[in-house]
């Protein structure tokens, strides 16, 4: 509760100082609106932002999903299997170089207008963290950890469920954290290519009409959508790894550094 409270003060006193700069300086609304004002507009418009939100969302949590659970498997084969890894990896580095914006409007001619294009958009963008984290996760351990597993007459499965994946799972989820950040940004993006609602098309329409201030209403919900995302990954974390070292820390058991 006190890392919470902490960390909402920081963004109280953010908007604080946002607001008293903001009105200090005399800066038009077109420019950039204070704190207030672009509450005021959510207030004014939430239904629109609301549904708006529950489109973007979709392709959102479907595209994290799917990076995240083939993300994994693919790191499970590059990581304990030499030829998978020589095929695979190189592949996987060439599709991360090729720019994302580049291949969207490929995904509207080969899937159309719908929710596929924007999920495989989100997923691409979401996708590579995750591997890299996982791929360095599996691979990370000690061999002669393994060695004493083994010397235990563990199974191959066994070492894995009881040794490599709990060692593995904070580098792992440390990649989930990444991709649930990049999701929203890729889930927008994907409706500035091609779509008719959304976040992404109301911050065009109201850049269009240069109504700033909820263009910033728009980023604001994008945000709060992608920092609820993080959230629930780091929820995850909580309850899967509380015996890793950075949430004893959190938790006040082990001393800050």
């Amino acid at each position: 509760m006190l890392r919470i409270a902490r960390s909402l003060a920081g963004f109280v006193a953010f908007l604080a100082i946002w607001e008293v700069a903001g009105r200090g300086l005399h800066l038009p609304e077109y420019i950039l609106p204070v704190p207030s004002m672009i509450a005021a507009g959510i207030g004014a418009k939430w239904r629109s932002l609301l549904t708006a939100a529950a489109f973007t969302a979709q392709p959102m949590v479907l595209g994290f999903a799917l990076a995240a659970v083939l993300g994994i498997a693919i790191a499970l084969g590059i990581a304990f299997s030499r030829t998978i890894q020589g095929i695979a990896y190189p592949l996987l580095v060439f599709l991360q170089i090729v720019p994302k914006i580049a291949v969207a409007p490929l995904f509207i001619i080969w899937f159309g207008f719908g929710l596929t294009p924007k999920v495989l958009l989100v997923f691409l963008l979401s996708f590579f963290p995750v591997v890299v984290a996982a791929i360095t996760a599996f691979r990370s351990i000690e061999p002669e950890i393994l060695e004493m597993a083994r010397a235990t007459g563990a199974g191959r499965m066994r070492t894995f469920r009881m040794v490599q994946l709990p060692h593995a799972l904070p580098a792992l989820f440390g990649g989930l954290k990444v991709a649930a950040a990049l999701a929203a940004t890729a889930a927008v993006v994907a409706e500035f290519v091609a779509s008719d609602r959304g976040l992404g098309y109301l911050l065009m329409e109201y850049n269009g009409n240069l109504d700033t201030r909820m263009s910033f209403a728009a980023i604001f919900v994008l945000s709060a959508m992608g920092l609820a995302l993080y959230g629930l990954v780091e929820l995850a974390e909580r309850f899967a790894i509380p015996w890793h070292v950075s949430r004893r820390r959190d938790a006040g058991d082990v001393p800050a550094l």
